[in-house]
Order: C-alpha cells, then structure tokens, then sequence
C-alpha cells in the first residue's frame, strides 16, 4: 500500500514537474512574466520524487558494450531544418562528442525532435550538412518508431534478430524481463502487442545491439519508474554517445553530459550538465527582469502609456480576471485529463491505425491545453502574479 501510495504521489510530482517546466519554458523571455517564471523556477527546485523501494526484483538493463572513441561523433555545419513550407532552425554549427550525453532541450514545437530526425536523415536539411564520423554505428529509438515492426514476428524472435552477435539467450531473456517481456509473453506476436509494449520492444532490441550512437526521443514515456531508473544506469555505464530528448527532469539531470538548447531558430551546445543550464536559464531571467527596469527608468511616461487604439489590440483585457481565471484553471484541469486518458488508451492500444488516430487527437488537445495555458498567464498578469 505505502508502495503505491508512494508511485501515486511522484506520478503527482512528475506532472507538477512537467506543468512548472512548460510554464517557464513559455514565460521566461516575456518581460512581463518574467517575475513568475522565476517564482516557478525556484518552485521546481524544491520538488523532489520519494525514493520507492521495489517489491520485487528488478531486472538491470545493460548497454551495449563497445569500445570508447574521441573526437567529434557528429558536426553539424550551417544546417537548416524544418520542412519546405516552413523552417525551423538555420545556420546551426553545432558538434557532439564521442562519449557525451547530449540532451535536447527547448519549448515544445521549437524542433526538437526536427532535429534529431535531421541528425539521422529520416528528414532532409533545409540546408547544410550534419556529417557522422567515421565508423559511427548509430542506433534510433523515435516516439512512432513501432509502427513500423515486423507484425508476424514474435518477442523472442525481433530480440534476436537484433541482439549483436554472441548474445546468449540467456542476456536476451534478461533484456526481454527487464522490458516487461517476462514467461509466455517472449512468445506474443508484435501484432498483439499494444503501443506501450512495441516501444518497450524497440528500446530492448537497442540495448542488445553492438550500436556506438544511440538517437533517442522520448525513451522514457512507455516505461514505469524503476526500468526508467534501469534505463538511466545503463546510460550512465554505457560508453558509446547518446543523444536524447526526454520530458523527464530527474533522467536528464541523471543522465546528460551536455544540454543542446533548440530555441527562437538557433541551435545552441552548452557544455556541463544540466543543473548548470537551469543555472544559466535563471540567470537569464533575472537579466531580462534588469534590463527591463533599467529601459523603463529611461523612458518617459508618455511612451511607457500605450495610445487607445494600442490598447485594443493588444492582449484583451477580462473584465473580472479572478472569476475567469477561475474557468480557465478548470478548462486546463479538463484538457489535462483528456490528454492523460488519450495517453492510456495509445499505451493499450494494439490498432496502427487506432494509434494514428489517438495521436492526432493527443495533438489537438495539447494545442487547446497550451492556449489555455497561456490566457492563464495573462489573467495572472492581470492579477500581478501569484
């Protein structure tokens, strides 16, 4: 009981984490908001996951072990991405060490997973090149990757064929156990397996695998707690590059060696781990906030009052921003927990084309919930912040 009473409450903290992080990620260059996001910033500091201790074994995950290299794994040169009706990011000169792990970061929609199929070239550039090194064997685990399994084959049998040459059965079945794949279940066809199990699927065919580059986007959505802390060890002992995005603050803070910020067109290599970047980011607020209150010190009143007309065409005005705030809390309560249950169902979902169809609709509530989110912004700017 005080086990699940324990999981309930980080999941609690996970979605508080996930909702702080958004909220500071869309405020943090607005000088008006800047004062919340830094508020927010320092409350995501003190939230902290309760330790859970397993009531049953856990299996560890072990990486693929290959020999360490130097050098750059990739070098990015005046690249540009996005899609031919609109880019995303330009003139990105960026280089990713062998070794490190790289975690990219940036406000959802700003091109992160762009990137990362770009680094791959399961998408095009717009312009440039990114170049891998010589003898790069890279290996990707992308969010919808598991549409695309082999329907006949069973568990056991997509796990051998990508286990590296040597594997025992033995280490196939711990990786498989590990993955939830446990018993009888190594003898499911793929074409049973739900959206949650082929991803779990395709991340076990990884670990086996003699891969020195591992591309991952999102590895952590499918898995429960403890295999995510597996996961993470095994990164940490795994000497190949890694180069991920995960929406997980405690397994990028684990795991990454170095942040890739995606942000406002460019693309930037921060070196040291993530705590510094955090560091960097709040910096970067209480810059703005400075700056801000120096420029308006230097203005006269006449041009820090915006005319009628411009009043009207900015941001509207509530009448009564307490009462609406109030309708607007719930309608992001609502969307909130419509995106959650469309989660679950693609978790348990066993249709492709189902699958398709919850992941637009998973998108469509994800744009109503970010709107919602940002009139909220605005009625607490009304309010003068909480």
């Amino acid at each position: 009981e005080k086990r699940e009473h324990d999981e309930r409450a980080n999941e609690a903290v996970l979605a508080k984490m996930k909702h702080l992080e958004e909220f500071i990620a869309k405020n943090k260059a607005r000088a008006a908001t800047a004062t919340l996001a830094r508020s927010k910033s320092k409350q995501l500091e003190r939230l902290e996951l309760t330790k859970i201790e397993s009531a049953q074994p856990v299996a560890k995950i072990r990486a693929p072990k290959i020999p360490a290299r130097k050098g750059p794994a990739v070098r990015c040169k005046d690249l540009g991405i996005g899609y031919p009706e609109r880019q995303i990011a330009s003139q990105v000169d960026v280089e990713i060490e062998h070794g490190t792990r790289a975690a990219i970061v940036g406000d959802n929609g700003q091109g992160k997973t762009t990137f990362l199929r770009t680094l791959v070239n399961s998408l095009k550039p717009l312009a440039g090149e990114a170049r891998w090194g010589h003898g790069c064997n890279i290996g990707v685990y992308a969010q919808h990757v598991y549409t695309s399994l082999p329907e006949k084959q069973t568990v056991l049998e997509y796990l051998h064929q990508h286990a590296a040459r040597g594997k025992k059965d033995q280490e196939i079945l711990d990786i498989a156990g590990a993955f939830l794949f446990r018993g009888a279940n190594v003898e499911k066809p793929v074409s049973v397996l739900s959206g949650g199990e082929r991803a779990r699927l395709c991340l076990a065919g990884l670990m086996l695998s003699e891969h020195n580059i591992l591309v991952l986007d999102e590895p952590g959505n499918h898995l429960d707690v403890d295999t995510i802390e597996s996961l993470a060890e095994a990164l940490l002992e795994y000497e190949g590059t890694v180069i991920f995005t995960s929406h997980d603050r405690h397994f990028t803070s684990r795991v990454a060696t170095c942040i890739v910020e995606v942000r406002d067109g460019r693309v930037v290599n921060y070196s040291g781990k993530y705590e510094d970047y955090v560091y960097k980011v709040n910096k970067e607020i209480e810059a703005g906030e400075r700056e801000l209150a120096s420029q308006k010190a230097k203005l006269p009143q006449a041009v820090l009052k915006p005319a009628a007309a411009e009043q009207k065409a900015a941001v509207k005005i509530s009448q009564d921003p307490a009462k609406e705030i109030k309708v607007v809390e719930k309608t992001i309560s609502q969307l909130d927990g419509q995106k959650r249950s469309l989660n679950s169902r693609l978790e348990k979902c066993d249709d492709i084309a189902e699958m398709e169809k919850l992941e637009k609709e998973i998108a469509e509530v994800t744009a109503r919930l970010t709107e919602a989110e940002d009139r909220w912004s605005e009625l607490n700017e009304q309010l003068g912040g909480w």
